[in-house]
C-alpha cells in the first residue's frame, strides 16, 4: 500500500495508525512525527502539486477540507482520477470518525478501535477531574480563542474547540454561532468578558505570538483576563491539527485551567509549560 498526505492532522492519524512504512509522500506542513522529515513534499497543503502527486502513485490519498480553499485539491484528485478519501471533521466525534475511516479504508480496523478506545479515555479522564474543579470554581471559564489575529478568527459552535474547552472545565464564548470559526469585531470579544484569551494563529510558532499585542488593542486592557496575565500562547499543532493529538492539547489546556484554579485559591499559578504544578491534571490541521 502507497499511502499520500495532504494534511498534517492527517499524516498524524496515519502513523498513528501503525501506517507510517506505507505513507511515501507529505504536505509541506506535515511535521509530525519526526519520521515524517525523510519523506517526499507534494506543496502546501492549500496549493498541492497533483502532479506529484500522482508520481507518487499512490493506493490512497488522505485529502482534507479542514481548510478553506482545500476543495481546489480534491477536485483535481477527481479529475486524475487519483483514489482518496476525504476527511473534513468540526466536531471532537468526527475526528474520532475520521480516525476510524482512515482504519477502515486501510484494514486497520481493530488498530483503529484501540487508538478511538485511548482517547476516549483520556478525554474522560481530563473531563472527571475538571468538573470537580469546576465545581470548587463554582462557574465554567469563559475562554476566547483566537485563531487569526486580523481580522479576529474564532472558533464557533462547530468546532472541536468547542468540545475541548467544555471537556476542560470551559465554555467557549462564541459557542452560540452557529458556524465552524468566523471573523468577529474586537468590542464583541470584550463584551463577551472572556477569563483567559488563547492564542492559536495559525501558521505561527508559540513562540511569536506576543500577548502584549492583545494587551494593546482599545479596551482589552480592561479585560480581567488581560489584567491577570491570562493571555496564553498555545502550539497550534495541538490545538488546530484534527487529529489524535488534540487530546495532548485538551490536557494541556486542562492543565492551564487547573493551575489558574489554583492561582485564584492562593496555591500557585500555572507553570511556563501551562501545566498546573501539580499531579491534579497532567499538562499535556
Amino acid at each position: 500500500m502507497r499511502i499520500v498526505s495532504l494534511a498534517p492532522s492527517n499524516t498524524e492519524i496515519a502513523f498513528a495508525l501503525g501506517l507510517g512504512e506505507f505513507v511515501v509522500g507529505v504536505d509541506d506542513h506535515s511535521d509530525y512525527p519526526p519520521e515524517v522529515a525523510r519523506l517526499p513534499r507534494v506543496g502546501p497543503d492549500l496549493t498541492v502539486d497533483i502532479d506529484r502527486v500522482a508520481a507518487l502513485e499512490p493506493d490512497l490519498v488522505l485529502a482534507s477540507l479542514s481548510v478553506p480553499g482545500m476543495e481546489r485539491n480534491v477536485e483535481a484528485l477527481q479529475r486524475r482520477g487519483l483514489p482518496h478519501l476525504v476527511l473534513n471533521p468540526q466536531r471532537w466525534p468526527e475526528v474520532l470518525q475520521s480516525i476510524q475511516a482512515v482504519a477502515a479504508a486501510t484494514g486497520r480496523e481493530e488498530r483503529g478501535r484501540r487508538l478511538v478506545r485511548q482517547l476516549q479515555a483520556r478525554a474522560a479522564a481530563v473531563r472527571q477531574r475538571m468538573a470537580r474543579l469546576a465545581a470548587r470554581r463554582g462557574r465554567p471559564w469563559r475562554l476566547y480563542l483566537e485563531w487569526w489575529p486580523r481580522p479576529l478568527i474564532t472558533p464557533g459552535r462547530r468546532s472541536w474547540f468547542t468540545d475541548m474547552a467544555e471537556m476542560a472545565g470551559g465554555q467557549n464564548i462564541f459557542a452560540d454561532l452557529d458556524r465552524t470559526s468566523g471573523v468577529v469585531e474586537p468590542e464583541a470579544v470584550v463584551a463577551r468578558v472572556p477569563d483567559v484569551i488563547l492564542l492559536c494563529w495559525c501558521g505561527t510558532l508559540q513562540g511569536h505570538m506576543d500577548p502584549s499585542r492583545v494587551a494593546a488593542r482599545p479596551g482589552w486592557s480592561r479585560l480581567e483576563a488581560v489584567a491577570r496575565g491570562r493571555v496564553v500562547p498555545l502550539p497550534e499543532a495541538l490545538f488546530g491539527r484534527p487529529g489524535p493529538r488534540l487530546v495532548e492539547g485538551l490536557e494541556r489546556l486542562a492543565g492551564l485551567l487547573a493551575g489558574f484554579v489554583q492561582e485564584e485559591a492562593g496555591e500557585g499559578g500555572p507553570g511556563e509549560d501551562g501545566s498546573s504544578g501539580s499531579a491534579a491534571v497532567p499538562p499535556g490541521r
